[in-house]
């Protein structure tokens, strides 16, 4: 082979190489760009928990879209000059990669922020978790300032409390219900009020979980005979066929949580941060926070998820399968007060040439 015919070759392998670039892409970019996002998203939320902890505002920005794009250049020259004996060429290679990511961002702001963070849950969603499998007990503690007027506890500074002597003792028999399979969840639709979900308890159970039902429903003042009634959004039920469910908004989720978080004592001597408080049972006996945020002056070795802030390290340990668990429940959470329509995404125009 000579020369001549090494540029050939060479330049089909090139060409053949930039016709099959993108496919190539697509296994690689969409794992680590997934990654990516999920790492960022872990930051962003453990980030305004401490900043909420601290008295500073939320303030989220939502990757809107990620658009890659990849070119590939090359270009083989040359030139042949045949002499006798003596074969003189001239030859040139040159090439050119490039990659454009171009990432959109859209801070949670006005009416976006006001319906994602500020609007309480609807009572239908918090409902929709149980259905879904999710404890009873774990849902009504994290997403319900009340049920039927028992009050859950409350970490924020400005109205901290703690529960209810009836509302632990009611989570406990609404889960062993729960897990008897004894409860459940139907919507209606009513011609004059819409759309309606009912609590019904199931009618044949065991003694073990008709005394328990009874104890539920006597707490909650609900009709000791009925096996339907009506949930509804509020703090105080109308009648003893109605379930008031008084629901938090996220961002009061977040202030909840951000309360129970670890931090330096020398940050709380110097009044830089509040004391972390510790909620007891009736019987006073202290409870284990939900979730477990850390501190520490370095960084952490084994950590899900872990931010800098003020010359400290916060974290969450990976090894804490309970904390992890509730970290990716609290960023569920954002989902279930979406209750307007998409808005619209924005416009790229990718060159073609």
């Amino acid at each position: 082979m000579n020369f001549r015919h090494l540029i050939i070759a060479v330049a089909t392998l090139l060409v053949a190489g930039c016709a099959g670039i993108g496919p190539h892409t697509v296994n690689r970019d969409r794992f680590e760009y997934t990654s990516a996002l999920t790492e960022s998203w872990k930051s962003q939320m453990l980030k305004n928990l401490v900043g909420l902890r601290y008295g500073e505002p939320p303030v989220f920005l939502d990757v809107v879209s990620v658009i890659n794009q990849y070119a590939l250049e090359s270009q083989i020259s040359g030139g042949f000059t045949w002499t006798t004996p003596t074969d003189i060429w001239q030859a040139g290679l040159s090439g050119k990669y490039t990659d454009r990511p171009t990432i959109t961002y859209s801070p949670l702001s006005g009416d976006k922020f006001t319906r994602n963070l500020m609007t309480p849950i609807p009572p239908t969603a918090v409902l929709s978790l149980i259905q879904a499998g999710y404890p009873i007990d774990l849902v009504l503690r994290v997403l319900s300032h009340s049920v039927n007027g028992i009050r859950n506890s409350f970490h924020g500074a400005a109205r901290a409390r703690n529960a209810d002597s009836e509302f632990y003792p009611l989570l406990a028999a609404l889960r062993r219900v729960q897990d008897s399979g004894a409860v459940g969840f139907r919507v209606v639709k009513g011609k004059e009020k819409g759309e309606g979900t009912l609590l019904a308890f199931r009618g044949k159970v065991t003694k073990e979980t008709e005394d328990e039902i009874l104890a539920v429903r006597k707490i909650l003042g609900l009709d000791p005979l009925s096996r339907e009634f009506r949930v509804s959004y509020g703090a105080i039920p109308g009648d003893n066929q109605e379930l008031a469910l008084l629901t938090r908004s996220v961002l009061e989720i977040l202030i909840d949580f951000s309360a129970q978080m670890e931090v330096p004592a020398s940050h709380v001597e110097e009044k830089r941060v509040g004391p972390t408080m510790i909620e007891k049972d009736p019987s006073g006996t202290p409870l284990m926070p939900l979730i477990r945020i850390k501190s520490s002056p370095g960084k952490p070795d084994d950590a899900y998820a872990a931010i800098a802030y003020r010359g400290w390290w916060y974290w969450i340990d990976d090894r804490d399968l309970a904390s992890k668990r509730m970290f990716a429940f609290i960023m569920m959470i954002f989902s279930l007060t979406e209750t307007s329509g998409k808005e619209a995404a924005p416009i790229v125009t990718i060159p073609a040439g």
